[in-house]
């Protein structure tokens, strides 16, 4: 489940938002998850990649959503342990926000395992404890009931749902201050080739619109725009 150094240091120069467009030119409109927002501090101003780790909670059932099955072998814990370094753990909580699917001890565990990020649809609990770890945590907010109170955990490394979006093991995942996006690895090639691109152009109508030009025109560019566009990056 590694990322290529040169594909990760690229797409950490390219937003989600750029990744979005490139991606909805594809026909993919529906990457960009519902409820993942940079958590704590290590989350805000970053822009995180990595392969994604799957894991999936359903509706909490009274016979398996206890403490005991914290010790289970299918347990947050032992998907924990199956982390590779370098992964986004992305973690389907089906929207829940009455209950914290981590909380300190785990992510202090995830930070040492090496994981790049937690990206969830849910909760996390022990707040302050989770900051303290530095573990970057795009989420909906705190709760402070356990997982068991609202959700039971069933597996990990399979398809999931996460804010709507479907994810699959090995997915690349893209995190900043918009949230948190999807790419198949399918597409990755298409995200890097147009990707540093589109930054690069978009940098350029940045600075025609600071220097007093209009919109139409310009944002999209129109066919002379284009070429200025390509005559001035060649200097």
């Amino acid at each position: 489940m590694s990322l290529d150094p040169t594909a990760r240091a690229m797409l950490e120069t390219i937003s989600t938002a750029t990744i979005t467009t490139l991606l909805l030119k594809k026909g993919l409109r529906n990457i960009w998850m519902r409820g993942p927002q940079p958590f704590t501090p290590t989350a805000k101003g970053k822009r995180l990649v990595g392969p994604a780790f799957t894991l999936r909670f359903v509706p909490a059932r009274e016979d398996l959503a206890t403490p005991e099955s914290w010790s289970s072998p299918r347990s947050t814990r032992a998907a924990i342990e199956d982390m590779p370094e370098g992964v986004i753990a992305v973690a389907d909580a089906m929207g829940v926000t009455d209950a914290g699917i981590f909380g300190d001890i785990l992510c202090a565990r995830l930070m040492k395992r090496g994981v790049t990020a937690l990206v969830t649809d849910g909760c996390v609990r022990d707040v302050a404890g989770v900051v303290g770890t530095d573990m970057p945590v795009w989420c909906r907010g705190g709760a402070a009931p356990p997982s068991v109170a609202g959700l039971t955990f069933v597996g990990w490394q399979e398809p999931i749902g996460c804010g709507g979006v479907a994810v699959f093991p090995g997915d690349i995942i893209v995190a900043d201050d918009d949230g948190a996006v999807c790419i198949p690895a399918a597409f990755l090639d298409e995200v890097l080739a147009g990707g540093t691109e589109q930054e690069r152009l978009e940098a350029w109508i940045v600075s025609k619109v600071e220097q007093g030009e209009k919109l139409p025109g310009l944002y999209p560019p129109n066919a002379e725009n284009k070429a200025r566009y390509e005559a001035e990056k060649k200097r």
